[in-house]
């Protein structure tokens, strides 16, 4: 059976971006684990904590970008959010944002 390139070359790039994407999936549900004695596992808090689980990954790096630089109030997030990069805020953002 012959297949044209273009049909080999569109699905070999396919599944590598599926591939790319599952392992930024993953890194980002490592990085999230120190998120989860607050905001509950995979971000869905059981109490006064809000949950993080679901919100768009937009509003998450925007959230840990002003805490990192102290634009937004916080007792504890300000803390937390300095110890990530912008690679590491947009990888949690991703994880937490693809949880239903």
């Amino acid at each position: 059976m012959r297949y044209s390139i273009p049909i080999v070359l569109f699905l070999t790039l396919y599944i590598s971006s599926l591939t790319v994407r599952a392992a930024s999936i993953n890194q980002g549900s490592m990085l999230s684990n120190s998120c989860s004695a607050c905001h509950g596992t995979d971000g869905k808090s059981p109490g006064a904590i809000p949950s993080i689980n679901g919100k768009s990954a937009r509003f998450i790096k925007q959230a840990l970008t002003e805490f990192r630089s102290g634009n937004r109030a916080s007792t504890v997030m300000g803390r937390h959010a300095k110890g990530y990069s912008d690679k590491e805020i947009t990888l949690i953002a991703d994880y937490f944002s693809s949880i239903k």
